[in-house]
C-alpha cells in the first residue's frame, strides 16, 4: 500500500510529549498550506525512485531545459553533484530525475529527514537531521554515503536560496563537507546551476524570520511554492567536472567551498 502524507500524525510524532498542546485546527491549517490532498493524489500513483522524481515534474506541470548533459561523466567512477537551491522542491526532484536517469538510479541525496515520509522518494535519500538523536549519527551517515558507489547529489547551502540586498537570489554560504568528503573519497565534483526563483511572499517571510530570530517558517511554504509553479520554465546548466585534486592546501575547505559556489553562479 502506498503511504500517504498525514501532517497531523507527522507533527505529533515529532512533537513528542508536547503533542497534546497542538490543536487539531492548527495541523489542519498546515495540511491545507502544504496542499496535502494534492500531494496524496500524486502519491497514489505509486511511483518510486527516479520515476517518482520525473513524475513530480510532469504532475506539477513545469517546463525544464537541461543544458550541458555532455558534462555528465561516463567513466564508471562515483561523483559528487552540487547545485544551488533556488526553489526548495522542484529543483531537487528535477536533479534526481536528470542525474538518476543518466546513471540508472545509482544516486543518493543528503536530505532533510522529513522527506523520508515520501515513500516513493525515500529509496534515493539519506536522511539528515542535525538536531536530536539523529545528530549523533550524522558524521557516520555522511561518511557511508560518500564511501558508497552511488553518485551523491547535494545542496551544500542546506536551505533554499534567499533574496539578497541587491535583489539577486543566491544561496547562503555553502557547507564545506562536500569538499572534504569528495577529496577523502577521491570524487570529482560536478557543479550545477539551477535557474529559478520563488515568490516574493516566500522571500519576505524568510527575511522576517531571520530578523526576528524565529524558526524557519518559510520552509512550510515550499510545497505551496511548488503547487503554484505550474507552467513555469526552469533551466538546469551542468558544468564540467572539477578534479578532486584541485582542492589542495592552497585554500581551506571552506574557501574551496566558496570557490565552487562562485563557479556555479558563473555557469
Amino acid at each position: 500500500m502506498i503511504k500517504e502524507i498525514d501532517i497531523d500524525s507527522i507533527v505529533r510524532e515529532r512533537a513528542g510529549k508536547k503533542a497534546k498542546f497542538i490543536p487539531k485546527w492548527l495541523t489542519g491549517l498546515l495540511a491545507r498550506v502544504i496542499h496535502q490532498d494534492f500531494i496524496n493524489t500524486y502519491l497514489r500513483q505509486g511511483r518510486v525512485g527516479v520515476d517518482f522524481c520525473k513524475g513530480v515534474v510532469d504532475y506539477v506541470g513545469v517546463d525544464v531545459d537541461v543544458e550541458g548533459k555532455e558534462n555528465l561523466p561516463d567513466d564508471g567512477r562515483s561523483y559528487t553533484f552540487v547545485s544551488n537551491h533556488p526553489l526548495g522542491a522542484i529543483d531537487g526532484v528535477t536533479l534526481g530525475w536528470v542525474i538518476g536517469e543518466h546513471y540508472n538510479g545509482k544516486i543518493k541525496y543528503l536530505v532533510n529527514d522529513l522527506l523520508m515520509n515520501l515513500e516513493g522518494l525515500a529509496p534515493l535519500c539519506v536522511p539528515v537531521n542535525k538536531i536530536g538523536k539523529m545528530a549523533r549519527s550524522f558524521p557516520a551517515v555522511v561518511e557511508s554515503t560518500f564511501a558508497s558507489d552511488c553518485h551523491v547529489i547535494m545542496f551544500p547551502a542546506g536551505l533554499c536560496s534567499r533574496k539578497q540586498n541587491d535583489g539577486s537570489i543566491r544561496d547562503i554560504p555553502w557547507n564545506k563537507a562536500f569538499i572534504t568528503k569528495s577529496v577523502q573519497h577521491e570524487r570529482d565534483i560536478v557543479p550545477i546551476h539551477f535557474e529559478g526563483r520563488n515568490s516574493e511572499r516566500f522571500y519576505n517571510v524568510a527575511r522576517w524570520c531571520k530578523r526576528l530570530h524565529l524558526p524557519n517558517f518559510a520552509m512550510a511554504l515550499l510545497p505551496d511554492e511548488m503547487y503554484r509553479s505550474k507552467g513555469n520554465h526552469y533551466t538546469v546548466r551542468i558544468g564540467q567536472p572539477i578534479p578532486w585534486q584541485t582542492f589542495d592546501k592552497s585554500k581551506t575547505p571552506g574557501e574551496w567551498g566558496k570557490w565552487v559556489q562562485d563557479k556555479v553562479y558563473e555557469i
